[in-house]
């Protein structure tokens, strides 16, 4: 039942370690077991007695991270989500204030393919593709070498309906691929993957993937932008009216979690897939292919869609909610909005 604290191993790691002073773990309808007698994902909130309802006691919330971070990072890592809800983060400054106070190195968004724009300090939108457009499963920046670690969301305004965003433990993913379509799987770990994009040169608002390529390099020189995807193991080839095709790979769709010790679904397959498994996603803009050059299967994606859908976990957003993602353990995706306002931000660490 919501707001009752699990009796488990966990809350009893929760009090004894980490602060019986600021954090309760709780239960939600939406949670889900982990293979590991927990639910996925974490939920925290105050403990009844401690007055976090107030601006002024945002500090009293960064001072509890910066005590108990060392137990935080450490319950990150074994449930692969944190979601923090009831604290009183009410504004972008608040959000940007409570992410210093983890004080996880930025990670910048260089090769980025959604469209995005700072906000604040380290906050930035999120995917500002038309909100009443699903955003499929992907782990953040999976097709470039220096992908951030850690994300965090932020619900500035929250949803009247829709617009959740869903998350998934990869690991599961890749063992339930691996036990339905072994072959395919065993190229994907063999091979790898490779993307390839054509970008204009101005952001195309209307795609989840459309990042024009002056604002995912980060520069208006085509040299520049040519020195900074060959950092990232990108090809450009030029085009005409100032567009690019980019191809990235092969890179890997398989990754080994040291922190889990288990292999994880690390890719955009879902993100980048096109063809008769996913019509309403096709665009002749967008292209994935086995790393040997083969195509991906259409059975084994159009399960994968089906797998990711049933093993994810949506809790609807709060105003003030804050969610820590492990980005080496969790995909994420977005749901449509149906009823606004909507504004969810993010900060993507290292």
């Amino acid at each position: 039942m919501p707001g009752i604290p699990l009796h488990n191993h966990n809350t009893q790691y929760t009090i004894k370690m980490g602060s019986g002073k600021f954090f309760r773990e709780i239960e939600l309808p939406q949670q889900k077991p982990d293979g590991d007698g927990a639910l996925f994902p974490a939920v925290l909130t105050p403990i009844s007695n401690t007055d976090f309802t107030t601006k002024a006691k945002l500090s009293g919330f960064e001072e509890a991270i910066k005590a108990h971070k060392p137990w935080l990072e450490s319950l990150l890592q074994k449930r692969g989500a944190i979601l923090f809800r009831g604290f009183p983060v009410t504004s972008t400054s608040d959000f940007n204030d409570i992410v210093e106070a983890f004080g996880f190195p930025e990670a910048f968004y260089v090769g980025g393919r959604a469209p995005r724009t700072q906000v604040l300090g380290r906050v930035y939108t999120t995917n500002e593709a038309p909100q009443d457009k699903t955003i499929p499963f992907h782990h953040e920046m999976a097709y470039v070498p220096d992908y951030p670690s850690k994300l965090f969301f932020f619900c500035e305004e929250a949803p009247l309906a829709g617009g959740e965003t869903p998350i998934v433990l990869s690991h599961i993913i890749y063992d339930k691929m691996k036990e339905k379509h072994p072959e395919f799987v065993a190229k994907l770990e063999e091979y790898g993957v490779t993307y390839t994009k054509i970008m204009t040169d101005d952001n195309q608002q209307s795609s989840f993937t459309g990042s024009g390529w002056k604002s995912a390099y980060m520069t208006t020189d085509k040299k520049v932008a040519e020195e900074r995807a060959e950092k990232q193991g990108t090809k450009l080839e030029w085009l005409e009216n100032n567009a690019v095709r980019t191809i990235t790979g092969p890179v890997p769709a398989v990754k080994f979690d040291k922190g889990s010790q288990r292999k994880t679904w690390f890719n955009s397959l879902a993100n980048s897939y096109g063809g008769p498994a996913n019509p309403e996603l096709y665009d002749p803009n967008r292209a994935i292919e086995i790393g040997n050059g083969e195509p991906l299967s259409d059975e084994a994606m159009a399960d994968c869609l089906r797998i990711l859908d049933e093993e994810c976990v949506a809790i609807p957003w709060k105003k003030g909610d804050v969610m820590l993602v492990n980005n080496l353990m969790v995909l994420h995706s977005r749901k449509p909005l149906i009823t606004p306002p909507r504004r969810v931000l993010v900060s993507l660490c290292k």
